[in-house]
């Protein structure tokens, strides 16, 4: 039977994504059409994977908590300032409809939350991810994460053992579980020591009355910060991703919707634009530029899976009704089907609306930035990943001016310690190229690995004038071809460009005899 629940889900899914929308709407769906035929969770099978979901969510969650990223005031007070605002419109209109005092406070807690999982596969297909904006989305997301984990463990039921004071001292165990994620490697030990360090945490924390949501978030984080913690991330993403379709299915089999669930679901749909405006304008309050302040907006106008999983939590602890569950599920399809589109076009949009936007815009100096000067440099790497810094290093020792840039300040910091020469900027940031100074810059160098990035870069870069060089790395012939006809006047493959050489090298060793492997090698230059 429950290869007939997954192939529906896994049909459903397909066809939502044929139409450019998340797969989990299929799934939610699929769960649905479960429900109408009169299909039940017996066994607890969905409720079991589900729940390991959850623990992986979370847990991925703790692996990007960064305290410092979350008490930045454009993080944590418009974040703060948006949920307490947007609660309290939920909350009048929750009771409005005739919910209690307090099962009206939850449901608008809850329906403040944006989604963590649309966001990030948003920002990562965008190449994204280290982008200024990015980071402000995120760190509002784990602040919203982790007031959803404080919802859960109110509404989570029992009451806390008295030995659960001792997992205060959890954080000492740090050190410990940083060497052995160390030595686990990079394969499949790895992986298996984060499964088990989450359901493990997960399960200590039920057995001491806590919230098992919250312990999986607190093994994360006693491994964020580090080396391996994205690493690992990475690894779960696709493994919680499956899981998390049983819970879809699960919320699914709630049931279909009554009149009164969708008038109420309705009512609060339309709330939803007023979300994002005020999202926009407490980000322009907080000084943003009026594009991050519009990105930021873009990337978190949507409700959350996280308002389903609290909400499942409280609903089985009776703090909120069941019937609920449908309407959250219905605001979360609805509004991920929404979201999808405009955030897939962000830039385009931002275009779009730039003129009209950018009055909006504080006059003071703006967190994130961008530079406007690059110092003389005869050539500007974009991109200061392998691939770049290879670039770079090739340029330096032969006393060229060569600048680096890149978007991820994390990456910045490891090239300034190794002493390049590199400065902060967004190369899809049409405002980034109308300002910055690029008098005497022979040519630029794209070594960024997002097809689309380097695609919106170059037009942007001849948009605004200018007339020299550009190189971009590039792996397949398609893009090949968009980059050449967005104005990059040569790009290179490497993987066609390895091949032909080693192809050259086997010519070399017929014609003139054997050459040690070593040489060989040493011959093949960088392609950038």
């Amino acid at each position: 039977m429950e290869i007939l629940w997954l192939s529906l889900a896994y049909g459903l899914g397909m066809l939502v994504k044929q139409l450019k929308l998340p797969s989990l709407i299929g799934y939610l769906i699929a769960g649905m059409v479960l429900s109408f035929f009169g299909v039940e969770d017996d066994q607890g099978l969905l409720h079991q994977i589900g729940h390991y979901g959850v623990i992986f969510l979370l847990f991925t969650v703790g692996l990007h908590l960064r305290i410092k990223n979350i008490v930045r005031s454009e993080v944590f007070g418009a974040g703060s300032i948006h949920l307490i605002i947007s609660a309290a419109i939920f909350w009048g209109i929750s009771v409005a409809f005739g919910f209690t005092v307090i099962e009206a406070l939850i449901i608008g807690v809850l329906l403040g939350f944006s989604s963590t999982v649309l966001a990030a596969k948003t920002l990562e297909a965008r190449g994204e991810l280290g982008a200024f904006h990015a980071r402000v989305s995120i760190g509002i997301l784990i602040l919203q994460d982790l007031v959803a984990i404080t919802v859960l463990a109110l509404t989570g039921g029992g009451a806390p053992n008295v030995w659960s004071f001792a997992l205060l001292a959890l954080p000492l165990l740090r050190p410990v579980l940083i060497r052995l994620l160390s030595a686990s490697g990079h394969e499949d030990l790895q992986l298996l020591f984060g499964l088990i360090l989450a359901m493990g945490t997960a399960s200590l924390f039920d057995v001491l009355g806590l919230s098992s949501e919250l312990g999986a978030l607190v093994a994360g984080a006693l491994l964020s910060g580090t080396d391996q913690s994205d690493e690992l991330s990475h690894k779960l993403w696709s493994l919680k991703e499956a899981f998390l379709v049983g819970f879809f299915l699960e919320v699914g089999l709630a049931g279909l919707p009554q009149l009164n669930d969708l008038i109420f679901a309705g009512t609060l749909l339309l709330v939803l634009p007023l979300k994002a405006a005020l999202f926009f304008f407490l980000l322009i309050a907080f000084k943003l530029r009026s594009r991050n302040s519009f990105m930021v907006t873009i990337t978190l106008s949507s409700f959350s899976e996280f308002t389903l999983i609290a909400g499942m939590v409280a609903a089985s602890a009776g703090f909120i009704p069941d019937s609920i569950i449908i309407v959250f599920a219905l605001l979360t399809a609805v509004s991920y089907t929404i979201n999808a589109p405009f955030a897939a076009q962000a830039n385009q949009l931002w275009k779009k609306f730039e003129d009209k936007l950018i009055p909006f815009e504080r006059d003071v100096k703006h967190p994130g930035q961008q530079v406007a000067n690059l110092g003389g440099a005869q050539y500007l790497i974009i991109g200061m990943g392998q691939a770049g810094v290879a670039a770079y290093d090739y340029l330096k020792q032969r006393e060229y001016r060569v600048t680096g840039m890149d978007v991820d300040p994390a990456r910045l910091e490891v090239n300034l310690k190794a002493r390049r020469r590199v400065v902060y900027g967004d190369a899809q940031d049409s405002e980034l190229w109308e300002t910055i100074d690029l008098t005497g810059v022979k040519s630029i160098m794209l070594a960024i690995p997002n097809p689309d990035t380097k695609i919106q870069a170059t037009q942007l870069l001849r948009e605004n004038g200018y007339v020299e060089d550009i190189y971009a790395l590039t792996m397949r012939d398609e893009e090949h071809q968009a980059l050449k006809e967005a104005g990059a006047n040569a790009v290179c493959l490497p993987l066609t460009q390895a091949g032909q050489k080693l192809a050259e090298l086997s010519i070399t060793d017929d014609i003139h005899g054997s050459m040690s492997l070593d040489v060989q090698f040493t011959n093949i230059q960088p392609s950038v």
